[in-house]
Order: C-alpha cells, then structure tokens, then sequence
C-alpha cells in the first residue's frame, strides 16, 4: 500500500490496484454490488435485522445462541436509550450513560455479527438488501429502524429547530443551551440578550414535559451560580402543545399534576397552540403573539423511517408499515416490521399500537419465540400488547405514573421513575455510572457536566465514519 504523490490533485491512495479519491471517499461512493465482506455464508438461515432499537436489538439478543445465523445493522455502533436523552441534553447526564456498545453484547454469541452500516432499500425479489457497504442476502428480514422527528412538512422547521432523537442531536442541545449563556453574558443590551436566553420546546408528550421541566430547573438553581451578571428572570422557557393537554396518554389527574409542577417550576405553558412557521429568531404562532428566541426545541412527535424496496399498498396512511399479528409485513412471507416502523391493528388498538419502548420490546420478545419455535417445527403465538403503565418526570421530586392497577405522584412517582429507568439500562457499569450522577444531582443539585464541546471541522476526504449520513439533513 503506497501513497501516489500527484501535484496539484487531490490525494490519492493505491490498495490492491484500485485508486481511491479522498475527496469521494462518502457512503454514495461505495459499489452498490458489492458483497459486505467477512460475513460467512454456512448452512444456518440467514436473519438480517435493520436497526438496533429496543426492538431490534431484543430481537438479536434474544436469537443469540440459536440455530440462526444473525446480522444485526445499525447506523450506529451503540445503542441509544433513547428516554434519557433529555437528561444528556440538560447536562445531567454523559452521553456514554445512555449510549452501549453493540458488539460488546455479542462477546460470547458466536452466531451474532454486528455492522455499522445504513441501509439505501431492499429487493424483496432477490432476497437482497443493499447498503453503504455493499450488498447482504438474506432468509428472514427484519426491519426495526423506529421512528425519526415529524416536521409535518415544514422545511423551515426542520431547518432551524433542534429535534432529539439520537446521541449526538442530544449533544447539541446541550452545546447550544450552554453556548447561548457564554455568548448573553458577553452582550450589553437585554433586549438583545432576551431571544438568546429563552428557550422554546414544541410538543406536549413526555418529552417536551421533561425537557421543559429540566431546563426550568437549569434556569432556577444551577444557571445563576455559573452567570450571576445575567438575571434569568429576563430567561423564559416555555412549552407549546397543539392539543388541549399534556401528556395524552395518562390519567385526568396525572395530566393536571404535571401541568401543575411545571407551573411550579416556572413553566410557560401554552396548550392549544399552533406553531406555523420558524426562522431561526421568531417562532410564528397561530392566532397568539410570535416568540422571539434562537432556541426551538422540536418534540411535537416522529413519524415511521420509510424502506425504499416496499410497496405503497403495504404502508398506512400515516406511514407505517402494515402487518398481521405474527407481525409479518402483509403481502410477504419472509419479511418482518417491529416496533415504531409497524402497524398491527389488535383489539384495543384499531389505530395501532402506541410509539412507546414497551410495544418494540414485547413485538421483538414474541418474533424471537416464535422464530425459535419454528426451529422446532411448533405452531406460532400471535402478538397480543400488555401494557404495563406510563410515567413520566417533571423535576426533582416531581413525577406522575399510572400503573395498570395504581396510580400515583409526587415523591414516590419520582422514586419508582428512577428505579424503572436504572433498571432498564444496559450494563452494571452503565447503571452505577447513572446511579452516581443522580445521586450527586440529588444531593447537591449541581450537575457537572455543562460543557461546551464544540465539534471541530471534519475534512470532506475524513467524513464518511465520522459524521452522520445525510438522512438526516434536508
């Protein structure tokens, strides 16, 4: 392997004759026929699961030590908790407490091959997926890539909001809040400092409702200390919800809880609000006065990752992929969609099932018995939801849970929060790691985290693994 000087041309590098142009060396560049390497072909079926979610990733877990040979994909090489990322958004939390290495679950689980890959569409025909790397056969297919921001078609939007779905948008956040103080202490003018301290978040699901509750609590204890040249009275945060109440998906009484311990915190809340339009400086309202501010936090809801490779008949209006109740995709016989990404109409849910963690994780449970039974030549169980309650967290000490069988707030709420979450991440490491960081928020109500870390610019001939691809841009 040998570098080839070329005056005045960009760099190039040889490797088994072939010359690469390090200014082309992007995911399009890849030869679309070729064969991911280093995935052997054995007698095993080949089961190929397309994102390592709550849902995709059970579903590997729980194939691992079996009969199938499996290949997880991912665009990423972790995998994201994805209901503590406001905590890493508002400096509570590093983002490697909610992030787990995939492959180090597969240690010992031979049958398991992880790639960090995106996947461009599928050729049902040809049992073929291709990806940024190359192309993968396979026998069964699963797809569980979720669900991604829904911008409801406006680009101004989804140009100048910040939305929270992975890691890294979590990281922004963060920079950006803690930026936007570093830049108001160094201006004169308050009017001038005003747009630059407020913060905006759309969308009143547990989402919104912790990030609002987070950033208020930022405002009140903790910003102060750090800025005391700044008056954070002069600081809004305020929330916006088009629909008439909070946290949909919870009791009467919980809802009017919430709504009150973020009224306690200092809270703006704005139900029955529409957002039409955003620039970057002025969030347009309809039928209400504009809010000035250079921060929109966007968590008004997601929309399902579309496929290129399935058919328009076998996607619901809302863009969900329809299945029966073995959650096979309807139409195909070796195609399976599990989680966000699928539309399975059952008893209670004409509409589908909730976008929440708890139906990915029981979908990816039930597939995962009943591929296995299929080893074993036994009759398959169709998907019936159980479901086990909803909470969510305003603030320290401040929390609502309805339980199948209890419904319960305030202090005890907030414990049985913490519990729940700390339990359901990966990694004793990971969970002390969390447990320490609360702990010391508990206690000392001074999260030492607020850092600004900015991104340093990345040569074009360097960007292809180190940012993300541009699915996520417009």
């Amino acid at each position: 392997m040998k570098a080839e000087p070329i005056q005045g041309a960009v760099p190039r590098l040889k490797i088994a004759n072939q010359t690469l142009n390090f200014d082309d060396m992007t995911s399009e560049a890849q030869d679309p026929t070729t064969v991911i390497p280093n995935i052997p072909k054995n007698d095993k079926k080949r089961i190929v699961i397309i994102g390592a979610g709550f849902a995709g990733l059970k579903l590997a877990r729980k194939l691992s030590v079996t009969d199938y040979q499996v290949v997880l994909l991912d665009k990423n090489n972790y995998h994201i908790f994805q209901p503590l990322l406001y905590q890493v958004a508002t400096a509570a939390l590093p983002p490697n407490a909610v992030s787990f290495p995939l492959r180090r679950l597969f240690h010992s689980s031979s049958n398991v091959l992880f790639r960090m890959a995106i996947v461009k569409k599928i050729n049902k025909r040809e049992k073929r997926i291709y990806t940024n790397l190359g192309t993968l056969e396979y026998d069964i297919l699963v797809l569980a890539q979720g669900a991604n921001t829904n911008y409801f078609g406006n680009e101004n939007i989804h140009r100048y909001a910040a939305p929270m779905k992975t890691t890294s948008e979590a990281l922004y956040i963060r920079n950006k809040i803690i930026s936007n103080y570093e830049r108001a202490v160094n201006i004169a003018d308050e009017k001038e400092r005003k747009p630059i301290m407020n913060v905006v978040i759309v969308g009143g699901g547990a989402t919104g409702v912790e990030l609002a509750g987070s950033i208020a609590e930022l405002r009140n204890t903790v910003f102060p200390k750090d800025y005391p040249q700044l008056s954070f009275q002069n600081m809004r945060v305020i929330l916006i919800e088009a629909g008439n109440t909070l946290l949909s998906g919870l009791s009467e009484k919980s809802r009017e809880k919430a709504l009150e311990y973020l009224q306690r915190l200092g809270v703006e809340v704005m139900l029955n609000t529409m957002v039409e339009d955003y620039d970057g400086f002025t969030v347009k309202l309809k039928e209400k006065p504009s809010i000035e501010t250079i921060t929109l936090l966007w968590a008004a809801g997601v929309k399902a990752n579309l496929m290129p490779g399935i058919d328009a008949d076998q996607i619901a209006p809302n863009g969900r992929m329809l299945v029966d109740e073995y959650n096979r995709l309807i139409g195909e016989d070796y195609i399976y969609v599990i989680g966000d990404q699928c539309l399975l109409k059952e008893g209670k849910f004409p509409n589908g099932h909730p976008q929440v963690a708890q139906v990915a994780i029981q979908q990816a449970d039930n597939l995962a018995r009943n591929l296995k039974s299929d080893l074993k030549a036994k009759p398959w169980s169709a998907f019936r939801y159980k479901d086990l309650g909803s909470m969510a967290t305003v603030g320290k000490k401040m929390a609502v849970a309805d339980l199948p069988f209890i419904r319960f707030r305030g202090f005890f709420a907030w414990f049985v929060w913490l519990f729940v979450h700390l339990m359901a991440i990966l990694g004793v490491k990971n969970k002390l790691q969390i447990f320490i960081n609360w702990a010391w928020k508990y206690l000392a109500f001074d999260p030492s985290l607020r850092l600004l870390i900015r991104p340093r610019y990345v040569k074009p001939s360097k960007r292809e693994w180190l940012i993300e691809d541009r699915d996520y841009e417009l």
